[in-house]
């Protein structure tokens, strides 16, 4: 017999951390579970770590190559037998209660996807500092439905809003299987965003409920701290794919939403594309950028109190985690009241 939930963790370097995220699993109140942990290639013990639990509902897959968190998800989704697929990132942790309660709110609902609020938790500390739902500032009581408009109006890079593609949603595999859906392996940061879209776009049922129960873990070396360039040109392909679809295409407020999504995905992307080079010293390009680019000097100007905030935090207060999430989420939050 199929288990209820199955649980996949990708992890890459993360022997520091995989334990405590493996451990959240197994102790769930809803014990009908299976653990499929995938090992990108890591350097360290991560695979030592995730073979040393010898609880029977533990399966390691090791990738002999690293394949980014996209294509490893993906291997765990081929191997879940699940009725529902829950993603763990394995730098994170679960309320002990987190399955059970989210599978019986998903049931009632009739749902195809649900999430709750996030434990907004920095590295190195024991409690959290916020969740995402109250750093968002919605006002946000009871589970609701989540219409696509909504989670793509309230989740633009760079600016406050609620951000529930940083979410972990539950999916209902069957929903998946049908849809043809699985994570896209160009997008190697992010893809919880992604995958949602497509889950949005074909129609599921996606529900949040406002209680906390997914501890997520801000830590410096994470996926969040790479190229931020890099980053937004796989968004900007993924944005652009989506919107050459027929059923975005025939839903007005959405092509409205993601446009705006893209022109801001193009403004840093044109900020960035100065900024980048200028850190490497490759000072020609940085020009050749600039003179492509008339309003980048408008731009960092409007940008410059949060760079020189930031770099006195790092190095002068020894503030490592200014390039966190949480560091970001709270500025957004300051600048825009």
């Amino acid at each position: 017999m199929n288990p209820k939930v199955s649980v996949i963790i990708p992890a890459y370097n993360t022997e520091a951390y995989l334990a405590k995220a493996i451990e959240s699993v197994l102790e769930q109140t809803l014990t009908d579970i299976e653990v499929i942990i995938v090992d990108d290639a890591s350097t360290d013990k991560t695979v030592e770590v995730a073979k040393s639990f010898t609880d029977p509902r533990i399966k390691v897959i090791v990738n002999q190559q690293n394949l980014g968190a996209a294509a490893a998800r993906n291997r765990a989704l081929k191997a879940a037998q699940g009725e529902w697929i829950a993603v763990l990132d394995s730098d994170d942790w679960y309320a002990p209660e987190r399955l059970e309660k989210l599978v019986s709110l998903a049931n009632e609902r009739n749902a195809d996807m649900i999430a709750d609020d996030l434990y907004l938790i920095n590295d190195g500390e024991t409690s959290p500092w916020s969740t995402l739902i109250q750093e968002s500032e919605e006002s946000i009581d009871k589970i609701f439905q989540i219409d696509i408009v909504y989670f793509v109006e309230t989740d633009v890079y760079g600016q406050p809003g609620l951000h529930l593609g940083i979410s972990k949603p539950l999916f209902k595999r069957e929903f998946l299987v049908k849809h043809g859906i699985e994570y896209d392996d160009a997008i190697r940061m992010g893809q919880d965003f992604w995958i949602d879209m497509k889950c949005l776009i074909k129609g599921a049922r996606f529900f949040l409920e406002p209680k906390p129960y997914y501890y997520y873990r801000s830590r410096p070396g994470s996926l969040v701290h790479k190229s931020q360039l890099s980053r937004l040109n796989q968004y900007l392909n993924a944005s652009n794919s989506f919107m050459q679809q027929e059923a975005v295409k025939k839903n007005p407020a959405l092509m409205r939403a993601m446009s705006y999504n893209n022109s801001v995905y193009k403004k840093h992307l044109a900020y960035l594309q100065v900024v980048e080079p200028l850190k490497e010293g490759k000072w020609l390009k940085a020009l050749t950028e600039m003179a492509k680019n008339p309003y980048f000097f408008y731009d960092f100007i409007s940008r410059l109190n949060n760079i020189i905030e930031r770099r006195i935090q790092y190095y002068v207060m020894g503030n490592k985690s200014v390039f966190d999430i949480s560091y970001n989420i709270q500025r957004e939050r300051k600048t825009s009241n």
